[in-house]
């Protein structure tokens, strides 16, 4: 009976064991692809804020290639692909991999879905929302090679406001909302939040390796 009771330990024990294995590095076939060279395409917008998109797609350059990438200036892509016969950036979504590869030579395409974005108002409160999702694609063979998701709110809370009890708060809050509604800072948001992003999950591009390198600081 003992012998049988300790063979099952054992294989409970294994079991468990083969489960235990280590985590995968996420985003690891951005290594083994390396990509040089990124297109950005204008973002899918599924929020209500119709200037979303291209305020966002603002924010991406400017970290992706301090992070060691070529970035293709995003506004020529864009009048480019406009006067080509794609509108919109859901049609620029479409756009097929080989096509990309042989017209624009891109190594990879950065896709961008926006997933919530503005002022949300409460009563009284306020708060500035931007969250998107980074995907980016190796333009040859199709597969998913870096994924990350942004994110950030700033909050503009009037219910510790002092004085006046739950009616001033109320006044506080509608001053602060017409305020806000005046000075639109999602894309000061949308900048911090995506510089964060890329410094923190992207890892460094061939580029800034090289400068590193050449510098003697690798």
């Amino acid at each position: 009976m003992n012998k049988v009771i300790v063979l099952i330990c054992l294989a409970a024990t294994l079991l468990l064991s083969g489960c235990d294995t280590a985590p995968q590095k996420e985003n690891s076939l951005i290594y083994t692809y390396a990509p040089r060279s990124i297109l950005v395409i204008p973002p899918m917008n599924n929020s209500v804020d119709v200037n979303a998109s291209y305020t966002f797609m603002s924010t991406l350059s400017r970290p992706l290639a301090e992070k060691g990438y070529y970035v293709f200036p995003v506004a020529v892509i864009d009048n480019f692909l406009k006067e080509n016969g794609l509108p919109t950036p859901a049609e620029m979504n479409g756009i097929a991999l080989d096509k990309i590869q042989q017209h624009i030579g891109a190594d990879a395409v950065l896709y961008v879905s926006i997933d919530d974005w503005g002022q949300k108002f409460q009563l009284v409160s306020s708060v500035t929302v931007v969250r998107a999702t980074l995907t980016m694609v190796d333009t040859a063979t199709g597969t998913e090679i870096w994924k990350a998701r942004v994110s950030g709110s700033d909050s503009n809370s009037n219910s510790n406001q002092q004085g006046g009890g739950i009616a001033g708060a109320i006044l506080s809050a509608v001053v602060s909302q017409i305020a806000n509604s005046l000075q639109d800072n999602t894309y000061e948001l949308s900048r911090q939040a995506t510089t964060r992003t890329v410094a923190a999950d992207l890892p460094k591009g061939p580029y800034r390796l090289e400068a590193e390198a050449a510098m003697g600081a690798k």
